[in-house]
């Protein structure tokens, strides 16, 4: 697990989360112990826990309460993760291999399984029917989030609103959703969980963008794997659609983009064409939108110290490298 310094006041919780996490995916079955196990060691920033024990932190926080809310959706992210590598053939993530490169693609699509099915039992000791209700409405839009990247693969004709409703699903609803449940299970006001469920989607959107934008830009050794990732796969991205938007209909990078094989220089050779629209730098300034609007939700939280955590850590996802 890779700490982050805006986590330092729920550092210790955060262990706990991840031990009892160690322990909760246990079994008897040793390929599912071993890539369960290979998936928790790889490096996570467990994101998603942190910004459901920060929201807690704001009213009756009770880590016992919040644990099984923070395993059950660092799991669900674990298991689109685990499943996401075998859609897109991936090798590796956080610069270790994946479980796909490990074991294959028929034990990784169980991993998940098994993870998805461990996420439920947490559900079910929650025992709290709005959690079980959000959960699951979001895991549904998750699901189709991907469904819908899959099926636009390689389409140059995207508009943005497209864009935006997929990443919306794909990412944006599960982190509003550690936001709103961690207030939600720690007795907030109604007014107030809906903020942090609108800070956390506002910050997911941001995130996502930004993860595009990486996969351009990055170094490879801070990114954790190959740039380039989302050209490969024909996933349509932000900087893709508004570099699109400075050339005539079947310009090379229409004609790159919409190229299902792509040599090394190929893919090179689009990300130059991309860079020299300015197309990163606007799509830097749409999330820089999205972090101020994400801040904005906070004005009406109390004034405690995870406000200020929550502050610095969407400042944090505007300028991160990994």
């Amino acid at each position: 697990m890779k700490q982050l310094w805006l986590f330092n006041q729920i550092n210790s919780d955060l262990q706990r989360v991840e031990k009892e996490l160690t322990k909760f995916v246990e079994t008897d079955y040793p390929i599912l112990q071993d890539s369960g196990i290979h998936l928790l060691t790889a490096g996570g920033k467990r994101l998603r826990p942190a910004f459901t024990l920060l929201a807690g932190k704001f009213y009756a926080y009770s880590l016992d309460k919040l644990i099984p809310v923070a395993m059950a959706l660092e799991l669900i992210h674990m298991a689109t993760l685990v499943h996401d590598d075998v859609v897109d053939a991936s090798l590796t993530r956080r610069s270790r291999p994946t479980v796909k490169a490990n074991w294959g693609n028929i034990v990784s699509v169980e991993t998940g399984d098994y993870l998805l099915a461990k996420a439920l039992i947490l559900i079910s000791q929650i025992n709290h029917p709005e959690v079980s209700r959000i959960l699951a409405e979001v895991s549904v839009e998750m699901c189709q989030g991907e469904i819908q990247q899959i099926k636009a693969s390689f389409d140059v004709e995207q508009n943005l609103k497209q864009y935006y409703f997929r990443i919306k699903r794909k990412t944006a609803l599960l982190i509003s959703a550690c936001c709103k449940l961690g207030a939600l299970v720690s007795e907030a006001p109604r007014h107030q969980v809906w903020a942090l469920g609108a800070y956390g989607h506002s910050l997911g959107m941001a995130f996502q963008i930004v993860d595009d934008v990486l996969d351009i830009t990055a170094k490879p050794s801070e990114f954790g794997k190959p740039i380039g990732g989302d050209l490969r796969q024909g996933i349509m991205t932000l900087p893709m659609i508004l570099a699109l938007q400075s050339f005539p209909s079947g310009s090379p990078l229409h004609e790159l983009l919409r190229k299902a094989d792509k040599t090394d220089a190929e893919v090179a050779e689009t990300i130059e064409l991309i860079k020299g629209t300015g197309a990163i730098d606007q799509s830097m300034r749409i999330v820089d939108a999205y972090i101020n609007k994400a801040k904005k939700h906070l004005q009406d939280l109390p004034k405690v110290s995870s406000r200020k955590a929550l502050e610095d850590l969407a400042e944090f996802i505007a300028i991160r490298k990994f």
